[in-house]
């Protein structure tokens, strides 16, 4: 008869008692899924009809399994001086084939390496590449250790490896098995894990025993589990489960709510909201989710046509505004305008300034300029013809953006001159390490020549010889040759010179020179302009010849100032311009003069008849 030494352990099935007898029907547990590895001893102690019934006793386990890749899964290994796979937990997950396995076994028939099957179970085939499931789904690991004799390696430190690592070990002893080995491979405790049996021949009769000890007991049903969502029962214990869109707390019992916007993987423009494991994003007010679901659109109020507004409505989150145009004051019922600023509410064609009057305007001109009979532009310089040339720095410091800036500059000081071949003249010179002359004075006889060559001046770059550039304006740009009156016409020149920055030469010699020669020189400095150079360059006063801009996009307003400035007193020479303000300053002086003279000859006659005859 058969001695069993221990209790059964909780992973094998229900195995029919005897082969001879009649197979009851299959009655397949239904307490949870495992993950069982049959590791079985087919070293040359066990003789071929030993191992005969060892093959029947596997098959008759897997029949009573309920084998599936989301059940049971079932992996076969053999061993003796070596380790053999059979089939993996992913190779089969039906019954038939996992018998055709187990028929087709051929023994190994060698030594008895059972410390090297369970180091090959646990690093092997109980991992998730060969069919395990993850350690966190909690499907319990099972290994069935069946061997006949002692072993002929260590088995206590790689069997408390393999427990160690979550596989639950079952020893089974046939007829020569030591026991002491038995305990040490075996999982606690070990009455429930450690078994022997007398022969091969009657191993097949512990079904009932693991029937009994696998499905006798539902934990989940015959205790109470204290599981907040669900119990999932296993071979002699259970665990916890949450329902989707929940995670389970340290407790092991009770859930939470997953927060699926915590990670910050949502993509919500705006607002992410956490429902159950899932999210939906949101938008502030006054916007609206847009098809994506997930990016907002702001909500334009003044679209849906009900606004009012006289002129313009704003749209705002939640809302809207009404706003006038310029020139404009929004009135107390918050829709309707009022001109406040008439210049600024028309086009009013004012070439200078426009002043606003109650319900009306006029036009101004700089002072020193007339308002001509249209009421709108000025006489830009009329009363005085000059010969002027323009000095543009075009070094590296200037950078050809700003250097487009200093071409605009230029138009607008040649927009408010009155250019003709017997009126102003107009030179462009630029320089950098070398100096060139764009265009002479005598090149183009229209303001609207001159502003198209001057957008086509190229930028030179490289270094700042200003000295070199004013030694170019005496003794080229207004010479008779490239287009300045003679002196004798009493022209007024004027040389205009635009820097940015320090210059590498000596200017002071040739701002002497030019200056000596008859030349009014300006001097108009930007950003890193030194201002003590721009002193030595510009005419007495020097405060009227001087100008500075911290940087480009600001130097416009230096433009008003020239327009004052560069027009000099009216020439004497042979262009002879007649206006109603220079006779009368010549009759006042003449009047002035005749008072003069008759107060000083009554003055001489007085004194000489104080003095009587002699």
């Amino acid at each position: 008869m058969m001695k069993l030494l221990l209790a059964v352990p909780l992973l094998l099935l229900i195995l029919p008692t005897l082969e001879a007898r009649p197979k009851p029907a299959a009655v397949k547990c239904k307490t949870g899924p495992l993950d069982i590895v049959f590791v079985i001893d087919s070293s040359r102690s066990v003789r071929p009809f030993e191992f005969e019934t060892m093959r029947r006793f596997l098959i008759d386990i897997i029949q009573n399994l309920e084998v599936g890749p989301n059940a049971t899964r079932v992996g076969v290994i053999q061993y003796s001086s070596q380790v053999q796979n059979i089939f993996s937990l992913k190779t089969f997950f039906k019954r038939a084939d996992m018998e055709k396995a187990i028929n087709s076994i051929v023994p190994l028939a060698q030594g008895t390496m059972t410390g090297l099957a369970i180091q090959y179970a646990m690093n092997l085939a109980f991992t998730v590449q060969e069919g395990a499931r993850p350690l966190h789904k909690k499907i319990p690991r099972v290994a069935v250790i069946v061997t006949d004799g002692r072993p002929q390696d260590r088995v206590t430190e790689v069997a408390a490896q393999a427990r160690g690592a979550g596989i639950e070990i079952y020893a089974v002893g046939v007829q020569r098995a030591d026991m002491n080995s038995l305990r040490a491979m075996a999982s606690h405790p070990l009455e429930e894990h450690v078994f022997l049996v007398e022969s091969f021949d009657l191993i097949q009769q512990f079904g009932k025993q693991f029937q009994d000890k696998l499905c006798g007991v539902d934990m989940c049903t015959e205790m109470d589990h204290g599981c907040q969502h669900t119990c999932v029962s296993v071979p002699g214990s259970f665990y916890c489960e949450c329902n989707p869109g929940y995670k389970l707390n340290t407790d092991g019992k009770t859930c939470s709510p997953i927060d699926a916007c915590a990670d910050g993987k949502h993509g919500c423009e705006h607002q992410c909201v956490s429902s159950r494991g899932s999210y939906t994003c949101h938008c502030r007010t006054g916007y609206n989710l847009n098809q994506d679901k997930k990016t907002c659109t702001v909500i334009n109020y003044c679209n849906f046509g009900n606004h009012s507004c006289q002129h313009k409505c704003v749209s705002i989150p939640n809302g809207y505004y009404c706003r006038c145009n310029d020139g404009f004051t929004l009135q107390a019922d918050g829709k309707a305008c009022q001109a406040s600023d008439i210049c600024n509410g028309i086009d009013h064609g004012c070439e200078f300034k426009c002043v606003s009057t109650p319900g009306s305007y006029h036009c101004v001109c700089p002072e020193g300029q007339q308002l001509h009979a249209d009421g709108k532009t000025c006489n830009k310089c009329k009363s005085s013809h000059v010969d002027l040339v323009l000095v543009i720095d075009g070094s590296k410091s200037v950078r050809p953006q700003n250097f487009e800036l200093v071409k605009q500059f230029v138009n607008q000081i040649v927009d408010f001159l009155d250019v003709s071949p017997h009126g102003t003249r107009v030179g462009l010179v630029q320089y950098s390490s070398r100096v060139r002359t764009e265009f002479p004075l005598n090149q183009y006889k229209t303001a609207e020549d001159i502003k198209k060559a001057v957008l086509k001046v190229e930028y030179m770059e490289k270094g700042t010889m200003t000295g070199l550039a004013l030694k170019h304006m005496l003794e080229h740009s207004f010479s008779e040759a490239e287009g300045a009156r003679p002196l004798s016409q009493n022209i007024p020149r004027i040389g205009l010179v635009f820097t940015d920055g320090r210059s590498q030469d000596d200017i002071a010699e040739w701002a002497r020179k030019a200056k000596e020669s008859g030349i009014t020189m300006f001097a108009v400095g930007v950003g890193k302009a030194v201002e003590e150079e721009l002193r030595e360059i510009a005419s007495e006063p020097v405060e009227q010849h001087f100008s500075y801009s911290a940087d480009f996009s600001t130097m416009t307003h230096i433009v008003d100032n020239l327009k004052v400035n560069i027009c000099p007193e009216e020439g004497k020479g042979e262009i002879e311009i007649r206006s109603p303000c220079e006779c009368e300053a010549l009759v006042q002086f003449q009047s002035n003069t005749v008072a003069i003279l008759e107060s000083l000859t009554e003055k001489h006659i007085l004194l000489g008849h104080q003095q009587g005859p002699d």
